[in-house]
């Protein structure tokens, strides 16, 4: 156990995890310690024979489980980055323990009545601002996650969420697996037809990564519309692609789906509510199921409107009906005659490292002073990982951010950020965060060239880096993105402003074989072709939201019967049950809401759009990328982490309640 490098503070910069000495016989051992060593650490608060105070409870519980988080942190990245045979193995019995050890700190008598006692008495604490918070949200949290329930409640709840975590955790193994398995397998490049000489190469590399050698292999994506159809030139090829992605996992996690949905209406209704959604939204920014409802339905009948005339446009150049397979593909050639921009073409423009170092990172520091040194004496926890120390404007260290830009079989689609390491002043800890990606990986000696919708993300997920970065809390509950999940991706919505900003573009948007930049005319048509999609964008997107929204409301002993019926009937009952635009996830791979935080917060990216949308008005309005602007969007939102009430901190800076008038003139829904 000594040699146990999880069971040490680490010795690196900022306490970035020893990745070269971590290996998978590690985890077990060190779960088991830490999980004793907090159970012990909590004890000892809860029975505490000292009335209970503000540092011997809350602050003595915020110092507790250190040990847990380091280990917590680091296999939870490698579980979805880079998972290895031997961890999938033991990912379910891990989720187990993490689950009864949740339950046993929340469900302990003795160390509720120690924080509802100072809870009753905050008003006579004299504690402040940040301080007051933390109280309220451990007596929150504690409550919501059953503390006031009688003995027998607390036992059926730890059955629940025991039952709920090992259907999660097979949920997402099941889509990782079935992202490979179902890949679509070709024989003859000629298929490919369409695509790049380089993705065509990167496919090739594929097949011969995943034991194809001679074949050239698509992986499937998170998301139902792959990225290649928009360019592949053979129908049945397009038809197959996508039929693989859409029917993916779904004998396997339908019924999964269907299990966890009915155990959380249980859990919601053990706990008072009226179903899961209900239980969720009581504690975000959006406070009932009413609001969301309301926002929704607002939103669909002019989506579905736009996505019915994009249809139409689509026939008339496809000379006939445009079934769902074929809408990326006349999309993209419509978009090409409508505004003169086609996609192969602009990808020369937007190589990975410049959009990174010039695009990105340069905006970072236009707007915020920070500097980027990438450390290749820091490991990762692949080869592929690059790490960057960021420093502030007067030179002193920031923290270090973790880019891992390739997808792979051993990591979980779609794009994300991590947090190893989260800032606190009460523990000394400055921040390392982690950027995911799952960008095809080029073939050897290649530079991987991106899509614009791979560029935005590329932003998106910095702008979550800079939540992590930005933390400057006392207490580590509310560093960060520790804010509500229906806030959290506000503040990267809005980094996505600068990918498409004049200044930042021009400085990274220039050929990667000759240096010039994107002709003025072609950045011109890209503004034009801005809004150009956006019925189909909303209603997919919008169809996932009431999909995640119709599994969430369910009642308790509800029966949903078959998974693909109840889809197909919520769908209907949405106004969203459009052949030609399949939802963005279906139920079987839908990790966002069976495999990850955000079940009944799907609807999030929306109402976090309604404050981006606002925000961004709020930038150009006073100057756009000012570095007075930059401080002020850090000072007020970016540094507060969940510290303050997330709507007051977007008060204080736009200095009124969000309009969402901005959003629908975005998505062309005004009016």
């Amino acid at each position: 156990m000594t040699t146990n490098p999880l069971l040490h503070r680490s010795e690196l910069p900022y306490e970035l995890p020893p990745f070269a000495e971590i290996r998978d016989e590690h985890y077990l051992p060190a779960f088991d310690r830490a999980l004793a060593e907090h159970l012990a650490e909590v004890e000892a608060i809860a029975t505490d024979p000292e009335p209970a105070t503000f540092d011997n409870t809350l602050v003595a519980l915020e110092r507790s489980g250190e040990l847990l988080d380091r280990v917590r942190a680091v296999f939870e990245n490698q579980a979805s980055s880079h998972v290895t045979p031997a961890l999938r193995t033991i990912e379910p019995r891990v989720s187990a323990m993490l689950a009864e050890h949740a339950d046993a700190v929340h469900l302990d008598p003795a160390l509720f009545a120690r924080i509802s006692a100072l809870y009753e008495a905050r008003d006579t604490l004299g504690l402040d601002p940040e301080s007051l918070r933390l109280l309220e949200r451990y007596h929150t949290g504690f409550r919501r996650a059953g503390a006031e329930l009688s003995e027998e409640g607390r036992r059926r709840l730890r059955e629940l969420n025991a039952e709920i975590a090992a259907a999660s955790t097979a949920f997402g193994q099941n889509v990782l697996a079935a992202n490979t398995a179902d890949a679509l397998i070709l024989d003859d490049p000629a298929q490919l037809s369409g695509l790049s000489p380089a993705e065509i190469a990167a496919a090739a590399e594929n097949g011969r990564e995943l034991g194809h050698e001679g074949r050239w292999v698509i992986s499937l994506k998170n998301f139902s519309n792959q990225s290649e159809l928009a360019a592949l030139d053979d129908r049945e090829v397009r038809r197959r692609l996508l039929d693989a992605s859409l029917n993916r996992a779904r004998d396997t996690n339908g019924p999964l789906a269907a299990t966890l949905a009915t155990l959380r209406a249980e859990r919601a209704a053990l706990l008072g509510y009226d179903s899961h959604a209900a239980y969720v939204v009581a504690d975000r920014t959006a406070g009932s199921t009413q609001a969301v409802t309301d926002l929704l339905a607002r939103l669909v009948p002019p989506a579905v409107a736009n996505a019915e005339r994009e249809a139409e446009a689509l026939a008339r150049l496809a000379g006939g009906p445009v079934e769902a397979w074929d809408w990326a593909y006349w999309s993209s050639r419509l978009r090409k005659q409508r505004y003169d921009i086609d996609e192969a073409e602009l990808r020369p423009y937007f190589a990975l490292d410049k959009v990174l170092r010039d695009g990105v990172l340069h905006a970072a520091h236009e707007l915020y002073g920070l500097t980027f040194t990438e450390r290749p004496d820091l490991p990762g926890y692949h080869p592929e990982v690059r790490v960057f120390e960021v420093f502030e404007a007067d030179g002193s260290g920031l923290g270090l951010i973790l880019f891992d830009f390739f997808a792979r079989e051993s990591k979980r689609g779609g794009a994300w950020m991590n947090a190893l390491v989260n800032q606190s002043t009460l523990l000394g800890r400055r921040p390392v965060v982690v950027n995911n990606h799952n960008i095809p990986k080029p073939a050897p000696g290649e530079p991987a060239l991106l899509t614009f919708t791979q560029v935005i993300i590329l932003f998106h997920e910095f702008g979550h880096a800079l939540h992590g970065l930005f933390s400057a809390v006392r207490y580590p509950y509310f560093a960060g993105t520790g804010v509500p999940s229906d806030f959290v991706e506000y503040p990267s919505q809005v980094n996505e402003m600068w990918g498409l900003w004049p200044e930042i573009f021009a400085h990274y948007a220039t050929h990667h074989e000759t240096g010039e930049p994107m002709p003025e005319r072609t950045v011109a048509r890209m503004r034009e072709a801005a809004r150009f999609g956006q019925g189909f964008a909303t209603v997919e997107y919008l169809a996932a939201t009431l999909l995640d929204w119709a599994w969430h409301t369910l009642p308790a002993g509800a029966d949903p019967g078959d998974p693909a019926g109840f889809e197909a009937k919520a769908l209907q009952d949405a106004g969203l049950a459009l052949p030609a635009i399949p939802p963005r996830y279906r139920t079987a791979y839908f990790t966002h809401i069976f495999n990850s935080q955000y079940s009944a917060g799907y609807y999030s990216y929306i109402w976090s759009e309604v404050l981006d949308a606002d925000t961004v008005d709020w930038f150009r309005a006073h100057g756009g990328l000012r570095r007075a602007n930059g401080d002020t969007f850090r000072r007020e939102l970016l540094s507060r982490g969940g510290s303050v009430d997330p709507m007051t901190a977007f008060a204080a800076l736009r200095g009124r309640a969000p309009r969402v008038e901005p959003l629908l003139e975005r998505r062309g829904l005004a009016g």
